[in-house]
């Protein structure tokens, strides 16, 4: 039992959302939890919240929605919040690699 639990939690991890990119529904302070290896066995679904790494950022890590999926298999993925000035994302930086995607939200407390 304990090794079998031990190869399991490194795939899930708690998450704090800082901002108000994903408001209303993520509120700023809301705690998540990503599965880091879902996408290891399928591909990322438009309406997914995905932890993504920012393209021009490297230790800046994102909660975004995707989307859409481009004909090159990027993935364009935006914030919930309907003021743009509220959220960085895929409107200003373009749509991101597959690699770039690190997790699926899959609850939040």
């Amino acid at each position: 039992m304990f090794v079998y639990l031990k190869l399991l939690l490194p795939r899930w991890q708690r998450r704090r959302v800082h901002g108000r990119s994903m408001h209303p529904t993520l509120p700023d302070g809301t705690i998540v939890l990503v599965d880091t290896a879902v996408y290891h066995h399928t591909l990322p679904q438009i309406g997914d919240i995905v932890l993504a790494q920012h393209p021009f950022q490297p230790h800046n890590k994102m909660i975004k929605r995707i989307t859409a999926v481009t004909e090159n298999g990027r993935y364009f993925l935006q914030g919930d919040n309907p003021d743009a000035t509220e959220t960085s994302d895929s409107r200003s930086f373009g749509a991101v690699r597959l690699d770039q995607i690190l997790a699926k939200i899959t609850h939040r407390f």
